[in-house]
């Protein structure tokens, strides 16, 4: 059970984060959502492709892995890849929302909660979250950023799938991964964008699409799937390793 509190310099002045991830933390797993507003970053290290949730609605997600509960990226209790995705890197914070006044307003603000139940929140080892006068460390800062990446890319999530519908891009694919001769691996259920498609698209159909902030999002989508081979270079590494 966590035990999730509203972050604050005074309860939690000398609160500090243990950076660590594993199995424990949800890191053990072969896909994770993955949020339009990191694919600039998440297409450098994972493929992203799409999948229906179990209400039918299309979300992105990266392959971490090819087995069930498999995360080639984990590495003991780190993460080897220069970018995290943003559900794995938010550690025991979540963004949560209160009514607060601004200028005469009461206005709908988002605010940070922390599990203070989690074995990555300690008072003696770690990133601290506060300096010593009170203000933002470094660390919190750069939660603050991934829970805004989190809370505005659920918000494009829609919208963008909206778009790539509207222009027909969205295909399914057959995710096959061949590890050698013998081992193949197929990914299914998954769909990507159109690069025939996206290619022939009219001056409209582009313009909209651009406006929207989803042009880019639909070619980072596209050159993403160039990490498959990474991750077969990768899931062939750790076989040898196991062999030997």
């Amino acid at each position: 059970m966590s035990n999730m509190a509203l972050l604050n310099n005074i309860d939690h002045s000398d609160l500090k984060i243990i950076r660590k991830y594993g199995a424990e933390f949800g890191d053990s797993v072969n896909q994770s959502v993955a949020f339009p507003t990191e694919f600039a970053e998440l297409q450098r290290s994972y493929p992203i492709l799409f999948r229906k949730d179990e209400a039918g609605e299309f979300q992105s997600v990266v392959l971490l892995g090819l087995d069930k509960g498999e995360n080639l990226f984990l590495d003991g209790d780190s993460w080897q890849a220069r970018y995290v995705p943003a559900l794995h890197e938010r550690g025991p914070f979540m963004i949560g929302f209160q009514n607060q006044e601004v200028d005469g307003e009461v206005r709908r603000e988002p605010v940070i909660h922390v599990d203070l139940d989690s074995s990555r929140v300690s008072r003696e080892e770690g990133l601290p979250l506060f300096l010593p006068q009170g203000g933002n460390a470094p660390y919190l800062q750069h939660v603050t950023h991934i829970l805004r990446v989190i809370n505005i890319g659920m918000d494009m999530m829609k919208p963008m799938f909206e778009a790539f519908q509207q222009a027909d891009l969205i295909e399914p694919v057959a995710l096959e991964v061949k590890l050698d001769d013998a081992t193949t691996y197929q990914v299914p259920d998954v769909y990507t964008i159109s690069e025939e498609k996206l290619a022939a698209l009219s001056g409209e159909a582009l313009e909209r699409l651009h406006k929207g902030g989803f042009l880019r999002a639909a070619y980072l989508v596209l050159a993403s799937l160039s990490n498959i081979n990474t991750l077969i270079e990768m899931k062939n590494a750790k076989r040898m390793a196991a062999a030997s």
